[in-house]
């Protein structure tokens, strides 16, 4: 047959039933709105990180260290042409008299132009706070103690007039404020505030403006090695580009997959709805093949129509996702370091229409590809059974392409193979478990029906496996929108409940370090006058790895076949001594010796995943550089930590005996009983020792619970594509049954059966497979939710049945309500009214 002809047949036979996959098209633009709105907001994003990363940065070179630059490497920075700034950062408390309340804050000491791109916001502008003994103050930290310009803040051992409202800290992003609120002083004028001490948690940064003809990243491709080798970093605006991306690829990969998972849900209802297209128009295809036309042309016929609705749908939700990429800036604003400027992408676009079309097409030719094997006979059956081969290589050869499509998306979004494969492997175990929980029910109703129950039950249950039911395509799209949605509510609870937890019952709650020795008694002494229990008092001794197993340092540096991480060979270690090992902690390889004595070799503990870095088991020796002394010791035990709680933990665990005479600070760990407790003793201590800094547990925990109430709401209104894109599902595969249901429902309304009864069996049907759905969908969420809280998140797994139980009563009620809907015009019409209206 001509082509011709065969669009010409498909748009004349279409004419009769279009109206009946209009529903079914709703769900793919949303399906592709979705995709192309979070595509767009990607690519609008990472154009903005490419505009913006220099006003970020603030520098054409950045130098990272957390001691003193020395003077060796002072010289090869200095080497840089053009200007430099230098920047002190360390965490401490601040006073404000006037308020009498102190706050953990962050003090940045500048000296200098920076930043020489952009520039810092405050009020007023510009201000100066360099020249004079002036703070510029976070805006959010005012306003939260009702303190104004004018008035004083106390950093240390000096006081400084507060001068300025920082609006903006440079470079940062907003959520990460609340723990440490930014403070900003001239750096001449840190040294009055005598708050460097052993112990403190001190950044030095050199910033450097370069010239045009100077190029910073074959400066720093040159040097990077030998920088890192020592400890430090350098920074650059590429590098800066790189970063950015970085920490926003995993929050764009989930968006992609929610996306991606709508599209998906909205193409089970593509599925479906052709299904029963198809089915409807069997005595057509039938009366098609008896004039001559082949089951290739007659397939040919359905497939232009549905591509051609397909087509229509998917540039319908390009449209709609290119004017809803302008909310999601709204949605995150709170997690991004720079306003996104949001322009049309006309790459999301394209992406959306292919991805769109590829995908719906392919769920589409699942069902459509069984024209092809409708006999002309079918003119004469009245059987809705078909006719179809035990094997079909077709058929799976399509199932194959859509895996490979989805394992294609997947792998371009995240460009990880591992990863790729890993959602695609989840995402084919969840279709898995539902279609099978769904063939398992239609088996165990038709093997085991009740026969003796009353007239009601029966035919509910019967409607779960007569022909053109729904139950596949319901529990499927259904489960899988209640699994999402499940799984968001537990892992969000999980979380704050793993939070909370950490101040509970005995847990201490409230941490002090930077203690001087001749502090620790009259601290010790404040401590208990507020009846504030001493949980630790852990003495810390600062020092550099040196060498092990027989080589230095810089010797397994230049040693290309090494197997020790970079990061465990170059942190500067923070190790503390004891004669025992913490309740906490568990030793799982050798023996602790909590006491040495003079001449005895020193065996120390390490933590487990630490010693794995560097490749050091027990036995092996490791030379410390304390301080200028060298230190020999030998690994005596692995110790797996639990850093659950807010009580000091040591990668490196010393014996008594060897450290009491070294260099110390101090850490004091207790437990505050209330918020007024905790103002009056952290104000007494701020006020009598400056120096020592104080965090609280229930400020973080606040400002956590901020956080996550935030990041909650974006993600659940991403997710709402998935649970919209399933509802919609539910009622088009509802609706499209509805024309092959009516005859039933006539035929019982025939025979002497009521309203009220053909209510309560749809009501019985409904409930049934909402019930299934949801407790499919949730106990998919359950799994789910259990390996992301243990080997993500690494989590106590505890849930919170309420929520859950809420969950499965709201969308088994909904999945009754939209089925009676369905049924109001069976049964509020006179059957030969609908027939009439229903007839071929």
């Amino acid at each position: 047959m001509k082509t011709g002809l065969l669009f010409k047949n498909a748009f004349r036979d279409s004419r009769r039933d279009r109206g009946k996959l209009i529903l079914f098209m709703s769900s793919i633009v949303l399906g592709v709105a979705a995709l192309v709105a979070i595509n767009s907001f990607n690519y609008n994003l990472v154009r903005d990180i490419d505009r913006q990363a220099k006003s970020l940065l603030g520098a054409d070179l950045v130098f990272e260290n957390n001691k003193p630059f020395e003077e060796e490497w002072l010289n090869v920075i200095d080497s840089v042409p053009g200007e430099k700034s230098t920047e002190v950062a360390l965490l401490s408390m601040a006073y404000l008299p006037q308020q009498e309340a102190s706050q953990f804050v962050r003090i940045k000491a500048l000296e200098g132009g920076f930043p020489y791109y952009g520039k810092l916001l405050t009020e007023p502008e510009n201000f100066d706070f360099q020249s004079q003994q002036l703070a510029l103050v976070d805006d959010g930290m005012l306003l939260q103690y009702n303190a104004a310009i004018g008035d004083s803040i106390k950093l240390g051992k000096a006081t400084f007039k507060i001068g300025g409202r920082l609006k903006s800290s440079f470079g940062s992003v907003d959520i990460g404020s609340g723990f440490a609120p930014v403070v900003y002083i001239g750096r001449s004028y840190l040294d009055s505030t005598d708050l460097i001490q052993p112990g403190s948690l001190v950044d030095y940064t050199i910033y450097r403006k370069t010239g045009d003809d100077f190029d910073p990243d074959e400066w720093r491709m040159l040097r990077n090695d030998d920088f890192r080798d020592n400890g430090m970093r350098i920074q650059t605006v590429e590098g800066q580009k790189e970063n950015l991306e970085e920490a926003f690829s995993s929050l764009n990969n989930f968006l992609n997959l929610i996306a991606l998972v709508s599209l998906l849900l909205a193409c089970i209802g593509v599925a479906s709805s052709v299904l029963i297209y198809v089915k409807n128009k069997v005595k057509s295809i039938a009366i098609f093949r008896c004039l001559g036309m082949n089951g290739n042309e007659a397939f040919f016929i359905y497939f232009i129509q549905i591509l051609a609705l397909a087509f229509l749908s998917v540039l319908i939700g390009a449209a709609i996702g290119s004017a809803i990429q302008v909310f999601l800036p709204i949605v995150f604003e709170s997690f991004l370091p720079y306003s996104v400027e949001m322009e049309m992408s006309w790459r999301a676009i394209g992406e959306g229409i292919l991805v769109g079309l590829i995908i719906t097409m392919l769920f589409a030719l699942v069902p459509l590809i069984r024209v092809r094997n409708i006999s002309p006979l079918r003119t004469l059956r009245s059987s809705y059974e078909e006719e179809r081969n035990q094997f079909d290589r077709v058929e799976w050869t399509i199932y194959g392409l859509i895996v490979l499509a989805i394992f294609g998306f997947l792998w371009s979004l995240m460009g990880n193979l591992k990863d790729a494969a890993v959602f695609t492997g989840g995402l084919i175990g969840a279709f898995g478990i539902l279609f099978g929980v769904a063939r398992i029910v239609i088996w165990m109703v038709r093997r085991f029906f009740p026969r003796n129950w009353n007239f009601i039950l029966r035919q509910g249950l019967s409607n779960l496996y007569r022909p053109n039911n729904q139950t596949r395509t319901l529990i499927v799209s259904i489960g899988l929108g209640t699994a999402i949605l499940t799984t968001l509510f537990i892992v969000q609870g999980l979380i704050l409940k793993n939070v909370s937890d950490m101040g509970a019952g005995n847990q201490a709650n409230t941490i002090l370090f930077g203690i001087e020795t001749k502090q620790k008694d009259e601290l010790a002494d404040i401590t208990e006058r507020y009846g504030m229990p001493l949980m630790q008092q852990t003495p810390i001794i600062t020092m550099d790895l040196y060498g092990w197993k027989g080589k230095t340092k810089q010797e397994w540096l230049q040693d290309t076949a090494r197997t020790a991480r970079r990061w465990a060979m170059n942190r500067e270690a923070r190790v503390s001594y004891s004669d025992t090992v913490s309740r906490n902690d568990k030793v799982i390889a050798g023996e602790y010796i909590g006491k040495v004595e003079p001449g005895d070799s020193i065996f120390i503990s390490l933590g487990e995943s630490w010693a794995r870095s560097l490749d050091v088991g027990l036995g092996d020796e490791i030379v410390w550089n304390v301080q200028g002394a060298l230190v020999k010791t030998y690994v005596g035990s692995l110790r797996e930590i639990n850093f659950r709680n807010l009580e000091t933990r040591f990668f490196i665990l010393f014996p008594e005996g060897v450290l009491e005479d070294a260099p110390q600070f101090h850490v004091l760990v207790t437990k505050t009983p209330d918020a007024e407790t905790t103002a009056a003793y952290r104000n007494e201590v701020v006020q009598k020792f400056p120096n020592v800094s104080i965090i609280d547990l229930g400020s973080i925990l606040v400002t956590l619970n901020d956080i996550l109430s935030k990041l909650s709401y974006a993600i659940q209104f991403m997710a709402a594509f998935s649970i919209l894109i399933g509802m919609i599902v539910l009622i088009s595969s509802l609706f499209l049954s509805k024309f092959q249901r009516i005859n039933e429902s006539v035929l019982m309304r025939t025979i002497g059966a009521v309203k009220k009864q053909i209510l309560r069996i749809n009501i019985v049907e409904y409930g049934l497979l909402g019930a299934l759905s949801s407790l499919t969908g949730i106990f998919i969420a359950l799994v789910s939710s259990f390996l992301l809280v243990k080997f993500v998140f690494e989590l106590n797994f505890n849930v919170q049945w309420i929520p859950i139980l809420v969950i499965f009563v709201l969308v088994t009620g909904i999945t009754i309500l939209i089925g009676l809907a369905n049924s109001r015009e069976v049964v509020n019409k006179p059957p030969l009214e609908i027939l009439r209206d229903n007839q071929v």
